[in-house]
Parts: C-alpha cells; sequence; structure tokens
C-alpha cells in the first residue's frame, strides 16, 4: 500500500509538472511581428516566388505585367483584412471581435506580412494560368482602395487583363457575422484558342518563431483531411523534409495555432491535390491544386474556393467542411475533452442539438465559470459510486491503523516481514488496500481532458466569472484559488488516515498540499477552480460517508 500510494502521486507530481510547462510555454511573451502597413514594400508584401506546378507538363510564355501594385484595406463586422493587388493574396487578417489582451480593444492579427510572413495566397496555374505566365504574378486593378461592409454582404472585385485577350475577376465574398470568404475566380477567354487553368490556394507561413520548448506544446503549423486521412497534422519539420503530395476528393488545408486557424476548403465535388513546398527563407507552403479547367474560345469559365480566417469554433467548421472541426484538437483525450466540452457549451450557453435534427433552448446560466462547478458537481456525482467505495477502503484502513502500529513495533525495520505480515492481515480483514486509488485515477483523465478543452476552446478565452476573476483562461491574479485549492486539500488530508509509516513519507505527503498551490497557482483559474470544486465536494461526501460508517457501527455494536 505504501508503495502504491508513494507511486500514485509521484504520478500526480509528473503530470501537475507536465501541465505546469506546458501553461509557461503558452504565457511565455511572444515573438513581436511588423504588421503590414500602407508604406510597407509592395514588392515584398506578397512574395510571389512560388507558384505550384500545373497537373501534367507544359511550358508557359513568360510574360510580364507594368500595372503599379497597391493595397486594399476591407472591413466587415467581424474582419479586418489587407489584400495586395499583385497576384490579389490577403497579407493580413485581425479579428475585430478578439482583443490581442483582455480588454486593450486591440484586434487580434491572425495574419501579417512583416519579420514572421503568414500570408493567404491563391491564383491560376496551368498551361494559360496568369499566376504562371506572369512574371511576378498578375497584379489587378480594383474600382476603390478601401471597402466597408455595411449591409449583409459585400463583394470586392479584383481585374485582370492580358495582352491576348484573356480577362480574369478575382472576386472576394464577405458576409456579416462570418470568417468564411468566398474566393471565385471568373476568367473571359477572349482569345482565339481554348485555355487551361487550375485554381490553386496555399497558406504561407514563416517557421522562424519563438523556439521556446515544452514538455506539451500548444500545435502550431500544418495540417490537412483527405477521404483516408479525416485529420492530419503536417508540421513545419515535416514540410522541410518531404512535400507532401496527395489527391483526395473535397479535403481542406489549414495552418493551426492557439485558439485559432486559417484554411483553404477547396470544391467538395472536385479532385484536388493537397500539397506542401520549403523555401529557402525557412517559409512553409501548404495547399491545394482544383482540377484542370478548360475554356474554349469566346466563352467564361468559373472555378472558387472558401477561404476561413477566424476562431476554432467547433460549430462554425463542422459546417464549412467534414473534419474541419477536428482542427480543434484535444488530443489523445478527446474521447473524453469532446464530451466534456459539449456538456460545457450546453450548461452555459442552454443550447441544446439533437444529432443536427432540431435545437433545443435549454436556457443557459450564461457563464462559463458557473458551467464549470455545475459541471463538477455532476461528475462528482457520477461518480459516487467509486467515491462511496474509496472512502469505505479509507475508513476500514483508519480502523487497522492500531493494528498497523502493533505489527510496527513487531517487526521493526524488517521490510520483508512487514510487508507479509500487513498483507495477510489486509486479507483476513478483507481490506483492499488499492480500492482508494482508483477513483483519484479515473479523475486525472478528466482532469487532463478539461485542461486540453481550456487549451483548445476559444470560447473560455477571456472568459470572465466573478469578482477578481476575469478571465478563466489565465491564472489567478491573486492567487486566491490556488490556495483555497490548497487550504482543501489540506483538509482532506487530515480526514484520510495516514497509512504511510516511513517518517520521510508522511512529511512529504504533509507538503503535498502546499506544494500543489504552488504548482496550480500559474494554471488557468478555470482549471483550479474545477479542481477546487472537487476537493469541496469531496469533503461533503466523505463526511457523510464517514457518518454513515460510524451509524452502522453504533447500530452494529448496540
Amino acid at each position: 500500500m505504501e508503495s502504491q500510494r508513494s507511486l500514485l502521486f509521484i504520478a500526480l507530481m509528473v503530470v501537475t509538472y507536465l501541465l505546469f510547462s506546458q501553461w509557461q510555454l503558452q504565457n511565455a511573451p511572444a515573438v513581436e511581428q511588423a504588421p503590414v502597413s500602407q508604406t510597407t514594400n509592395l514588392e515584398t508584401a506578397a512574395d510571389a516566388d512560388f507558384v505550384p506546378e500545373p497537373t501534367g507538363a507544359s511550358t508557359p510564355t513568360i510574360s510580364t505585367s507594368n500595372a503599379a501594385t497597391k493595397l486594399i484595406n476591407v472591413k466587415t463586422d467581424t474582419l479586418s483584412i489587407i489584400i495586395n493587388t499583385q497576384g490579389g493574396d490577403i497579407v493580413e487578417a485581425k479579428l475585430l471581435k478578439y482583443d490581442t489582451e483582455q480588454g486593450n480593444k486591440i484586434p487580434f492579427t491572425v495574419m501579417q506580412n512583416g519579420n514572421q510572413k503568414y500570408v493567404a495566397q491563391s491564383g491560376l496555374t496551368g498551361a494559360n494560368g496568369v499566376d504562371r505566365v506572369i512574371k511576378g504574378r498578375p497584379i489587378y486593378t480594383s474600382a476603390q482602395s478601401t471597402y466597408q461592409l455595411d449591409g449583409d454582404s459585400l463583394t470586392v472585385d479584383l481585374v485582370f487583363q492580358d495582352d491576348k485577350g484573356l480577362a480574369v475577376t478575382k472576386r472576394y465574398s464577405f458576409t456579416a457575422g462570418s470568417y468564411s470568404v468566398g474566393v471565385d475566380y471568373i476568367i473571359n477567354n477572349n482569345t482565339s484558342n481554348s485555355v487551361s487553368v487550375q485554381m490553386y490556394g496555399q497558406l504561407k507561413q514563416s517557421t522562424l518563431q519563438d523556439s521556446s520548448s515544452g514538455m506539451l506544446p500548444t500545435y502550431r503549423g500544418a495540417a490537412f483531411s483527405t477521404n483516408e486521412d479525416r485529420y492530419e497534422k503536417y508540421d513545419f519539420d515535416d514540410i522541410s523534409e518531404a512535400n507532401l503530395s496527395k489527391t483526395t476528393p473535397g479535403g481542406w488545408v489549414a495552418m493551426l495555432e492557439h485558439y485559432f486557424v486559417s484554411a483553404w476548403v477547396p470544391n467538395a465535388k472536385d479532385n484536388n491535390q493537397l500539397y506542401t513546398s520549403y523555401s529557402n527563407n525557412q517559409e512553409a507552403v501548404i495547399g491545394f491544386k482544383a482540377p484542370a479547367l478548360t475554356i474554349d474560345a469566346g466563352l467564361q469559365g468559373e472555378t472558387s474556393a472558401i477561404f476561413y480566417v477566424g476562431p476554432k469554433d467547433q460549430k462554425v467548421l463542422e459546417k464549412i467542411a467534414p473534419n474541419l472541426d477536428l482542427t480543434i484538437d484535444y488530443g489523445f483525450l478527446w474521447m473524453i475533452s469532446q464530451p466534456l466540452y459539449g456538456l460545457l457549451n450546453i450548461i452555459q450557453s442552454g443550447e441544446f442539438s439533437f444529432f443536427g435534427m432540431f435545437d433545443v433552448d435549454l436556457g443557459g446560466v450564461g457563464n462559463w465559470g458557473l458551467a464549470i462547478i455545475i459541471i463538477t458537481l455532476i461528475i462528482k456525482g457520477l461518480m459516487y459510486p467509486l467515491t462511496k467505495a474509496q472512502y469505505t477502503s479509507m475508513a476500514k484502513m483508519r480502523d487497522l491503523a492500531p493494528k498497523m502500529a502493533q505489527l510496527k513495533e513487531r517487526f521493526g525495520d524488517d521490510r520483508q516481514k512487514m510487508s507479509q505480515a500487513t498483507m495477510e492481515m489486509y486479507r483476513k480483514e478483507k481490506v483492499n488496500p488499492a480500492g482508494g486509488c482508483l477513483p483519484l485515477l479515473l479523475q486525472m483523465p478528466i482532469f487532463l481532458a478539461l485542461y486540453w478543452v481550456f487549451l483548445e476552446s476559444v470560447e473560455l478565452r477571456h472568459a470572465p466569472f466573478i469578482f477578481w476573476i476575469q478571465d478563466l483562461s489565465a491564472m489567478d491574479q491573486w492567487f486566491v484559488l490556488p490556495i483555497l485549492m490548497g487550504a482543501s486539500m489540506y483538509i482532506m488530508q487530515k480526514m484520510q488516515p495516514m497509512t504511510v509509516q516511513d517518517p520521510m513519507q508522511q512529511k512529504i505527503m504533509q507538503y503535498m498540499p502546499v506544494v500543489f498551490s504552488i504548482f496550480m497557482a500559474w494554471f488557468p483559474s478555470g482549471l483550479v477552480l474545477y479542481w477546487f470544486i472537487s476537493n469541496v465536494v469531496s469533503i461533503v461526501q466523505m463526511k457523510l460517508i464517514f457518518a454513515g460508517i460510524a451509524k452502522q457501527k453504533e447500530a452494529k455494536a448496540a
């Protein structure tokens, strides 16, 4: 029993250390990135070096576009985007409803073109694709340099026409309340021959980021989905070592970071090719190529895709494309994290959907902190049978304390005989020394799964609770919750029998609440709240169970 208890607490400490290392990594100062401005060197605002090769061999005729380049500002109720007319690429994207830091009213920047480049590119490759046959890619023209969404939708047209009569309109379509952007190419073939083009969309990001390491770092890198692989990470090291090349119906490609994602979603009916590339200046690219589109002389052709840049919103992402919601990566405990998130969301918002067939508004509590308290009560209630077995086992162990002391006095320092005599006593008294460990072991996966929910669920980012706790995803600045949690651990420890006989181990056990309070001080306050409420409920359950056992003993004695 002593060794099992020791191993259990060592495992608990290791898990806590791993989570603490991760939380330190997440709260490390970010590398400052220079945003794109109107004074940015337009020649470098959109790197035009890499255009994917078309399907099938062809030798393009290279020409040059001499039009002037400029930046176009587009603002909706959710997005602030800058588009470069060279290639028509998105070189900056800010999320207007998400602050960089809580309350600072500075929109969070997902994409930008500075030292840490992160842009969304799209174009036309193929035998006659303008992004392939025009040196430095085409330079589009636009009727305005600034666009503002005033109604439900906004269309921004970029126009290019080559000297042979091929006219291309690159159309961005924005919708109120949405982070999805429609990207359409309308090609008018005014030449005397048929033309062949392929749309491509790609995400380019610098791999030169803060190199801080952690035990469980949040993933920052690429991912993709095919009909064979629902969700597959392809990190920057993978891209630098080998280029991805997969063909799939539909599919998508994405770049992930903490709480946010950007993604290209091609036509689900097309057989698309997914690819990656890595440049000498340490920029990683992941993208897709649509099938070749042949347009006869005098006719018009269209090809399109969806571009998403915004929060990892599970409900939104699953509607855009199959498996895109898997970018909310709950790790190896996803089977626990997903139900926990679903239940938390129902408690908080009251919105309940039955397999998408009908939606019900149950009237939520409207506060993520209260939702955490309620889900803690639910979990502790479901685990009550195991908890009762645990504390019953503890009560029996406490009753055996005098006999344990006698064995200690009898065998002294002979550990082997002491262990044999102890196990024989357990057998005769019908006590399972490991019976009290199972609920704690079961609680650890729930604790870890809830940690990943906090790590990945953007709804909990900057979510307030009460009083001084105004961000459940951040540490408690006043350390009140960690202290309360440590105090609750101390009370629980005093109520439990001390079965460890070694004086050194006893001292370690006594200082355990202090150590845990220090570790948990840097954890998300929402997670500490869960642990504290769980301890409080355990104390109440322990008192009720011990009182019931005492009454049974009194009745038996009478």
